[in-house]
């Protein structure tokens, strides 16, 4: 009995965690998205896993949804429903769990072998009965994970069923919509903004044409919010986010990927001179002050901006190129307001 005393206790404590993120879950309202990112951090957290995925089911593949840890850098990846653990998961509509990926006739074995996974628990997402998704932990090791870690792992996917619910109680296709989207804005979210850049790096390749990312941060977000308030700092971001809509072209994909951070893919440019000169007509339209219950706020932005496949071919190295940009930008800003 006393062997089995620090386990439960553990396992009590893990379970408190759950309510605490229920209530976090709470105060995110209708932000879908969030809810999964959040809940796939703490999937990862209280299970020792060292990545976790919230999958959904989109035709015949399931899509990285959301990530954390060693699954961050996948996020938007598809796979096949017939050909992964979490597509069997969905069919069955019951939890699975591989203890060895290196035994186990399910799963993508060639895969597994690549990321260095030999573990992992999937358990399915629900709305309305149907099975939609899976919440998915990993382990590097063969029987990573227990019984235990399978329970909260169900528990943890009844909090985004939950989430699912509220932010579209009827229609599948709302579901995905709100998964997919940022719920302050209406923009595409970071997740749908990574599997539209899959697509077109992928096409951009297939075509040998040039793609361009722009990395945009709001500059001054905090310093509103801190001194006007968070309905002042909100409204900042709708009036940026509208702005960038406005200025977008046909094709081009504008997202909101963070609190005050924004992305751009401009899928069809000849030169590099041509992803600079949208990023030069951003930041004048996003340069003007807008005005909020009779106050004036100033909206700026620091912009980078990265060239497929003139500064690499890869997606994290692109995305990278374009932070970096931004940041020199960014902190040639400040130099210049302390000269």
């Amino acid at each position: 009995m006393n062997m089995q005393e620090p386990q439960l206790q553990t396992f009590s404590e893990r379970l408190l965690k759950v309510i605490q993120t229920q209530t976090e879950i709470a105060k995110l309202g209708l932000d879908l998205g969030g809810v999964m990112d959040l809940v796939a951090n703490r999937a990862q957290t209280l299970t020792g896993a060292v990545g976790a995925v919230v999958e959904l089911a989109e035709g015949e593949d399931m899509v990285y949804r959301a990530a954390a840890g060693i699954a961050e850098s996948s996020l938007g990846m598809r796979l096949s429903r017939g050909a992964s653990l979490s597509g069997h998961c969905v069919a069955a509509g019951a939890p699975l769990r591989c203890d060895d990926s290196e035994t186990d006739p399910r799963v993508d074995r060639a895969a597994c072998r690549a990321v260095g996974l030999r573990s992992m628990i999937v358990v399915p997402l629900k709305h309305h009965e149907s099975v939609v998704g899976v919440l998915k932990v990993m382990s590097r090791i063969p029987h990573g994970f227990g019984d235990d870690d399978l329970h909260l792992l169900d528990l943890m996917s009844g909090l985004i069923a939950a989430a699912m619910y509220h932010a579209a109680k009827y229609e599948t296709n709302e579901l995905f919509y709100q998964a997919t989207h940022d719920a302050l804005t209406g923009l595409p979210n970071r997740a749908l903004f990574y599997d539209r850049l899959r697509h077109n790096l992928a096409q951009a390749h297939r075509e040998s044409r040039r793609i361009g990312i722009l990395n945009l941060d709001m500059d001054g977000l905090k310093p509103v919010n801190d001194h006007l308030g968070h309905r002042a700092g909100d409204a900042a971001i709708r009036e940026f986010a509208e702005r960038m809509k406005q200025l977008a072209r046909a094709g081009d994909t504008v997202a909101r990927v963070g609190g005050d951070e924004f992305a751009v893919i401009l899928p069809r440019i000849e030169h590099r001179e041509g992803a600079a000169a949208q990023a030069e007509r951003l930041a004048q339209s996003l340069r003007f002050a807008f005005e909020f219950e009779q106050r004036p706020i100033a909206l700026d932005a620091s912009i980078g901006c990265a060239v497929y496949p003139d500064d690499g071919e890869d997606l994290t190295d692109l995305l990278e190129k374009a932070d970096q940009a931004m940041y020199r930008m960014k902190r040639s800003k400040k130099a210049g307001a302390a000269g």
